[in-house]
């Protein structure tokens, strides 16, 4: 897998019009968005910074929209889908499943975040479709793919991977076409990355909408596989990184995300764990809204640039604030400053 080649056709398998048709799919299932501003913000940085907060999603995350996307299209009454995930999307397909019938496996990590453990096995219980469960693994002898690849096998379900999905991929682009529908034209978008779903699809969107908008994907300093793999043109890995933004934990992009990445995606960054506790605690006092580590990372990235001076000509900036779903111990700790 490490230094493995793109294989950039891959970026093909994906247009505008499959986001423009997710879209229509997932209309009046799944929410759409605040956009919101910070005068404090703006004045700060001298700039007109649009936010868009999917933490007010289904199940507090953009990873909703994907998976429901997805799900929509698997027939009903068959064996069902099965994914892996640390928590958002195990929680999307959990709820899109029980919202649409479909019997869903989940495996997930017995050290996954609590909150979003429980969340899950909630909207699994809720929907009460037979069949449907959590499998738990151990991420240190265990690879989650593996395990998914043979229950699906086994039970004969559709495997709806977190993010090198071309159906969720399409799904997660529709933030970014709501966000430029609401707000029109941006000189940048910001966009977190963990395998790349989001950040491929609202590529996508913001070059078919707008062009000349400059997409920047931000990730963690302390799980950089992403940018290395976007300097480098090959495929980095990471193992287990310890960031607090567990979401983007991923090891490496996927091979849709890694092509279309290096196709759509204009520049990559990444930000400090001391970064994102700031980016969270100015959400909250400033802002007054909930967001996660792993949900400001475009926020904190978007701050830094224009700190350092790398986007003088950007006056009208979008920010795609990915989640909400934060541990409520560790949302504590970040907002006493500890």
């Amino acid at each position: 897998m490490q230094g493995t080649e793109p294989n950039l056709e891959l970026a093909n398998e994906l247009s505008f019009s499959d986001i423009a048709d997710a879209a229509e799919r997932i209309r009046g299932i799944a929410h759409r968005t605040p956009v919101m501003t910070s005068r404090a913000l703006n004045k700060q940085l001298d700039r007109r910074v649009f936010i868009k907060c999917e933490n007010f999603q289904r199940t507090g995350a953009f990873k909703f929209r994907g998976a429901t996307n997805a799900i929509c299209q698997v027939k009903p009454g068959g064996p069902g889908v099965l994914t892996y995930s640390s928590g958002n999307h195990a929680q999307a397909v959990a709820c899109a499943s029980a919202l649409l019938g479909i019997r869903a496996t989940i495996v997930m990590p017995k050290n996954a975040p609590s909150v979003k453990l429980k969340a899950t096995r909630g909207y699994l219980e809720a929907g009460g479709i037979e069949g449907s469960e959590i499998v738990l693994y151990d991420p240190q002898t265990e690879i989650r793919e593996e395990i998914g690849r043979k229950l699906a096998d086994e039970r004969g379900q559709d495997i709806i991977a977190p993010y090198d999905h071309p159906e969720v991929i399409a799904g997660q682009g529709t933030a970014a076409m709501e966000l430029i529908e609401d707000v029109g034209d941006l000189d940048a978008l910001f966009v977190c990355c963990g395998g790349g779903g989001l950040l491929s699809g609202s590529a996508i969107s913001a070059k078919a909408m707008l062009g000349s908008c400059k997409v920047i994907g931000v990730e963690p300093e302390l799980g950089d596989d992403a940018n290395r793999s976007f300097r480098t043109r090959k495929l980095q890995t990471v193992l287990n990184p310890p960031t607090i933004a567990d979401g983007a934990r991923t090891p490496y992009l996927g091979q849709y995300t890694f092509a279309m990445m290096l196709t759509h995606v204009d520049d990559m960054m990444t930000v400090s764990d001391d970064e994102l506790r700031r980016a969270m605690r100015f959400c909250f006092e400033r802002m007054k809204i909930v967001a996660e580590p792993t949900g400001v990372l475009a926020l904190a990235g978007m701050i830094k640039a224009v700190q350092s001076g790398s986007l003088d000509g950007a006056r009208r900036i979008g920010v795609v604030l990915s989640g909400g779903n934060v541990d409520p111990v560790l949302f504590s700790t970040i907002l006493s400053g500890d």
